[in-house]
């Protein structure tokens, strides 16, 4: 996958406050106020970043916890995971393999076959409907 490649200063520019303390400083939202973290419409979950897919509707669940929770990625290679120690806990990051940017968490509660939970920051995708 080709790597985006830009200065703080561009990510700055291109990036809302919320958007950057989330993607390039490894920020969280609030739960419950993100918003796609209820949203139903189908389609493809981009990264806000650089425009990488990463989460199909067709993955998306209620989970509960207030941010938007898939199954899987669009494609495997989307993401990349990466062992976190912030806070005093031990989780698995999620990355944009396209552009390095933080996206959530992964946690090991989720339904189906795979059995994951990708907690996602709605801060970190644009969403683009079915036509």
């Amino acid at each position: 996958m080709e790597q985006t490649k830009k200065s703080e200063k561009d990510w700055k520019s291109k990036l809302s406050e919320e958007e950057y303390r989330i993607l390039r400083e490894k920020g969280t939202e609030p739960a419950f106020t993100g918003k796609y973290w209820s949203h139903k419409a189908g389609g493809m979950y981009h990264c806000k970043g650089c425009g990488g897919k990463l989460f199909s509707s067709d993955t998306k669940f209620d989970s509960g916890t207030g941010w938007p929770s898939f199954t899987d990625p669009a494609v495997k290679e989307a993401v990349i995971l990466k062992r976190d120690f912030s806070h005093g806990m031990m989780r698995t990051e999620v990355l944009c393999a396209k552009c390095g940017g933080h996206l959530g968490h992964v946690f090991n509660d989720g339904p189906g076959t795979s059995g994951k939970r990708y907690c996602i920051n709605s801060a970190c995708l644009a969403f683009k409907g079915n036509q």
